[in-house]
């Protein structure tokens, strides 16, 4: 199938878009070396295929998985879990984080939607957090460096 170029026909998840009318900020930790806690945060979203439990190849959609993690640390500081891609739920994840760990000092996302929303980047401005977001198509970008600051 794959040197046929086939491929089963299903929604593929695009959690990555960005809204045409929402503000793309730049990428801010290039060549910075990450040495504190607190000093920079991420989140990404990632899918989870749902399954049926007595037929294992049978998709039934995903759930939505976002975490919030210091990159100092790498310790994940909120998480939520969602059947939709909405904004809510990555709103939610950053407000738990910010109310048990403070504000870091750069926040970094990819141009994914839900992170280049008014009510997501509106949390990071309203408390004085400088938003940074990859470059399109620049996973790289999002890559823990053992704290050797970014590519």
């Amino acid at each position: 199938m794959r040197r046929m170029g086939i491929e089963a026909i299903y929604p593929h998840p695009k959690t990555s878009i960005p809204h045409p009318d929402h503000k793309i900020y730049p990428y801010l930790l290039r060549n910075l070396t990450i040495n504190r806690p607190n000093q920079v945060w991420s989140t990404d979203i990632t899918y989870i295929p749902l399954h049926l439990a007595w037929n294992t190849h049978l998709h039934r959609g995903y759930m939505y998985l976002v975490a919030i993690m210091d990159w100092h640390s790498r310790k994940v500081l909120a998480w939520r879990v969602s059947n939709s891609v909405d904004t809510e739920f990555c709103v939610a994840a950053l407000e738990e984080a910010i109310g048990r760990h403070g504000c870091p000092e750069i926040f970094n996302t990819d141009q994914g939607s839900q992170f280049t929303s008014k009510a997501f980047t509106g949390v990071l401005e309203a408390n004085g957090i400088q938003i940074s977001m990859d470059g399109r198509g620049r996973f790289q970008d999002n890559i823990l460096w053992n704290g050797y600051g970014g590519p």
